[in-house]
């Protein structure tokens, strides 16, 4: 069984689960948790603080993905400007000292919440049940405490790969880039090699590594918006600001939208009824380019009929904050030494 930290509405699970593994999650916001119980995944709702290995002792795999609101450049970047000390935690937790005085010293308690993978993978160490893969994603910005998590591992005992995805080579329709971790215990870790070209500007598709397929455009996903690229990150939301978390990116995104539609590269919604969900130029100004629940699903690669649970915008916080099940499916089946079948080799070329 995996266990998965922060698990969200499921993203890492639907696609480890698709791979024929089992799942628990345990995730602490009450919205997605009511959507993962109602697509039908284990779930324990709570604090993935005050739970360890010892609480899950069938547990043989660790998945993690720690709230990246404190890392990510759209954020306050508290999480980034306490980088060192989240570095220095990360030593003090290799030698076993006790962290949780410096962890109440962060402006943001979020911050510190990026070394629980750690303290449950040396937990299990321990205790004599060490997992035998862990998988860690985060925002690009967190990909040094992974670079430290990694020397940490492979000193017990552990074969480790870390580096950044682009989600659009491996079949999804964003270019959301994401830091990973890949260690394992048996054979020599490795992240997924690219299934699809990597979308750059003005190139035409074909003419790089033949073997490749091209990228999947947002307009072939969903069947509107840009039909030479995918789509941007879908963005999240928050109390404290950030964008409209129904937009896809923040203002430098929709500018790149805007831009697709004004030079021809566009086909209009015909999904979304409300006219105020429409793009396009109203009285002389534009107007904020608006996805519904279901399109922001299918660029995350959720399941058209996915059934999110909650308020608009917590179903699309959730869709936001999720790993996209497809390239979690990628990353788990080369963490584990699986190949995909066929089916879904198929279904991630679509």
């Amino acid at each position: 069984m995996i266990i998965d930290l922060f698990a969200g509405p499921g993203g890492w699970d639907i696609g480890a689960t698709r791979l024929g593994f089992e799942v628990t999650g345990i995730e602490r916001d009450h919205s997605a948790c009511e959507t993962r119980r109602a697509v039908g995944l284990a779930t324990v709702e709570g604090d993935v603080r005050h739970y360890g290995p010892a609480d899950f002792p069938e547990a043989s795999d660790l998945i993690g993905s720690p709230p990246c609101q404190p890392y990510s450049v759209g954020g306050k970047g508290r999480g980034r400007a306490a980088l060192d000390t989240v570095l220095a935690l990360a030593a003090h937790l290799a030698s076993r000292q006790n962290i949780t005085q410096a962890l109440a010293g962060f402006d943001d308690d979020r911050t510190g919440l990026v070394l629980e993978p750690l303290r449950w993978a040396l937990e299990a160490i321990d205790a004599g049940r060490p997992y035998k893969t862990v998988l860690l994603e985060q925002v690009s910005t967190v990909l040094p405490v992974w670079e430290a998590f990694a020397r940490i591992l492979r000193a017990e005992g552990y074969s480790v790969a870390t580096g950044r995805l682009s989600a659009e080579e491996y079949g999804v329709p964003q270019t959301r880039v994401r830091a990973f971790l890949a260690a394992s215990l048996s054979g020599k870790a490795r992240l997924p090699e690219p299934t699809h070209h990597r979308y750059r500007k003005d190139a035409v598709q074909g003419q790089e590594a033949l073997w490749l397929r091209p990228w999947i455009s947002m307009a072939d996903a969903i069947g509107w918006g840009m039909t030479a690229r995918p789509a941007l990150t879908i963005a999240v939301g928050t109390a404290a600001g950030g964008p409209d978390p129904s937009c896809v990116g923040g203002s430098g995104a929709r500018a790149t939208l805007y831009g697709e539609r004004d030079a021809g590269r566009w086909i209009d919604c015909t999904r979304i009824v409300d006219a105020d969900d429409l793009p396009a130029y109203r009285g002389g100004r534009r107007d904020t380019i608006r996805l519904s629940v279901q399109d922001a699903a299918i660029l995350q690669t959720f399941p058209a009929d996915h059934p999110w649970q909650g308020s608009r915008t917590k179903q699309l916080e959730q869709i936001g904050n999720a790993v996209p099940p497809l390239l979690a499916m990628h990353v788990v089946a080369a963490a584990t030494g699986l190949d995909l079948p066929a089916h879904m080799r198929q279904e991630a070329a679509a």
